[in-house]
């Protein structure tokens, strides 16, 4: 496929200072980016807070990214769920990419954070490392606080992650080959975190043309998730499908910061 992560595409040069207005990311009418609500004073134990992590999973070299499709209630929708206790967020956000778009006979997408620029309130460490100074960042792009019932609160973390490239699949296969329970079902291996080191142009150097992200087959691990079918969809498409929702901006959000980061390393 061809590459068209190109020099053409529209930046928007102060993402997240939550303007009325912004330029589209294409040529389509105005958009008017969601905003933040106030904040709010809440307490809830332990057995009242569930925490989970959703993300929007580029093909960076194509422009594409990975969309479900619930097959009965008919709907669209980014990946999310619920992370394992114990699990960071953004690496419990990692895996339910993988695992719910991973319907039976469908497939799922190995994915990994993509350090992006953005405007986020979290410190520097007290003694900066090489990580704490690099201007990109794995925040989540968007919090949502949604009730589960009366007295539940669902809390949801939104990221912006890549496809792996081919040696880096390669090398999973080969740790999910090893890593096989009695009942031969492969453990989810965590990918490796995207190098400080590395720009952009020096990622998509690493797929060959044509390069076309792999697909693992039965990812989805409940019945729920049998329903789900998975898309790797243009950028522009993916955002008319979820449009009026907050994830369409997690998408835009996501592509815009992945453009500008690609400016900012020329």
């Amino acid at each position: 496929m061809e590459n068209v992560f190109s020099d053409q595409q529209t930046l928007h040069p102060t993402i997240y200072d939550s303007p009325e207005k912004v330029e589209p990311t294409t040529k389509s009418a105005s958009y008017t980016r969601p905003q933040s609500h106030l904040p709010v004073y809440t307490n809830l134990a332990s057995n009242k807070l569930t925490i989970a992590g959703g993300v929007a999973i580029f093909h960076v070299a194509s422009a594409r990214v990975v969309l479900c499709w619930h097959g009965r209630d008919k709907y669209w929708f980014l990946p999310k769920g619920r992370r394992d206790a114990g699990e960071e967020s953004g690496a419990g956000a990692e895996r339910e990419g993988f695992e719910e778009v991973g319907a039976i006979g469908q497939s799922g997408y190995r994915n990994r954070l993509l350090p992006i620029p953005m405007r986020h309130m979290q410190p520097q460490a007290h003694r900066p490392t090489r990580a704490a100074v690099n201007p990109f960042v794995t925040e989540p792009i968007w919090t949502q606080l949604v009730p589960l019932d009366a007295s539940s609160q669902y809390l949801l973390f939104w990221y912006i992650a890549e496809t792996l490239p081919p040696d880096v699949e390669a090398q999973m296969n080969l740790q999910s080959a090893n890593g096989q329970d009695d009942q031969g079902q492969a453990a989810y291996q965590y990918p490796p975190k995207f190098p400080l080191d590395l720009t952009l142009c020096q990622r998509l150097s690493l797929e060959p043309n044509g390069y076309e992200p792999v697909r693992h087959k039965n990812t989805g691990v409940d019945a729920e998730e049998a329903m789900y079918q998975s898309f790797l969809l243009p950028v522009d498409e993916a955002m008319q499908k979820l449009r009026g929702h907050l994830q369409e901006d997690v998408i835009r959000g996501g592509w815009e910061a992945i453009c500008l980061r690609k400016t900012m390393e020329r």
